[in-house]
């Protein structure tokens, strides 16, 4: 049987409200993310993420995409958050997350999608681009809690996040999944004006991890808490990964639970970004593969395993 999500505990101690509360009051000069704008959310300002007091979602539903252990049978209940605190240039949800397409919603709807998804039978709740909208989440929590929600909490991240504010969520969210996009301050400052971009995700990771360990599956085959980290391929990236990679396996553990993504197309602004501007190559993604491995990686996602095989046999 399952155990249930960590969040339980914190509710009943009356922690969860305190921690809701304490992310609510850093809305009035919101430094929640690493972009530290100042704004005064409360009163209807926006900064980078130009997200105010409601957060924006611009869909929710069970996914039946996403890596094996979240999905099962059930699904993984997402929920995209609009606008972003990144903002990459090629962003494949660019609509949503440069344009903000989606509507506001307050603290009893968001709660609402959240019980929803669970009596639809989803494994998880799926935050999708959670990092601007921390206080809107921890909000909305204790009223689904009142509303019968009880299943694992998934945060699913672009990894520039602040580890002062990932504290609020220890305790809270059963499993993080972040990407890993950029390791040089060069791409990461073209690419997402963001220099600082891959020390923060690198302190973010640890942090994620020193809260819920190695991703931990249980005999269903389900993800039931621990850490699930993305890297996206990246046309001329090799480089990059092997870093990345190496990071993961040696810093954080042989045993992290790692997709290699291989989806890259022009999306957003790419097009004005070459090397972006093309397709990743299947050889890129087989070496990217391969550096995985080098590095001493153990857990890759189980698609990322069939496309190793394969590769083994193209001629």
């Amino acid at each position: 049987m399952s155990s249930p999500p960590s969040y339980f505990a914190l509710s009943g101690s009356g922690e969860l409200l305190r921690r809701r509360d304490a992310a609510l009051s850093r809305l009035s000069c919101c430094q929640l993310c690493p972009r530290r704008c100042g704004a005064n959310r409360l009163a209807g300002g926006q900064g980078f993420c130009h997200t105010g007091r409601l957060a924006v979602v611009a869909a929710y539903h069970p996914h039946f995409g996403e890596e094996a252990p979240l999905v099962g049978d059930g699904g993984s209940g997402t929920i995209f958050f609009a606008n972003c605190n990144l903002g990459c240039v090629f962003c494949q949800n660019y609509e949503i997350s440069h344009l903000g397409e989606g509507a506001e919603v307050s603290a009893s709807e968001l709660a609402a999608m959240m019980v929803r998804l669970g009596q639809q039978g989803c494994h998880n709740i799926n935050l999708v681009t959670p990092s601007h909208v921390v206080a809107q989440i921890l909000e909305a929590l204790p009223l689904a809690i009142e509303g019968g929600f009880s299943v694992p909490l998934v945060y699913n991240t672009s990894g520039y996040d602040e580890v002062e504010t990932l504290r609020l969520f220890e305790g809270v969210v059963d499993i993080y999944m972040p990407d890993f996009k950029f390791w040089s301050t060069v791409s990461s400052r073209r690419y997402a004006k963001a220099a600082d971009y891959p020390e923060k995700a690198r302190q973010a990771i640890g942090e994620m991890h020193r809260q819920v360990g190695d991703l931990v599956i249980n005999a269903e085959g389900l993800a039931e808490h621990g850490l699930l980290v993305r890297h996206l391929v990246m046309p001329e990236g090799l480089a990059e990964a092997r870093e990345i990679l190496g990071f993961l396996a040696k810093d954080i553990s042989p045993n992290t639970y790692v997709n290699v993504m291989d989806q890259y197309r022009p999306c957003g602004q790419a097009m004005n970004f070459p090397p972006l501007d093309r397709m990743l190559r299947p050889e890129e993604y087989r070496q990217a593969l391969a550096l995985a491995g080098q590095a001493g990686l153990t857990r890759l996602d189980q698609r990322d395993f069939s496309a190793m095989l394969r590769a083994l046999w193209v001629v």
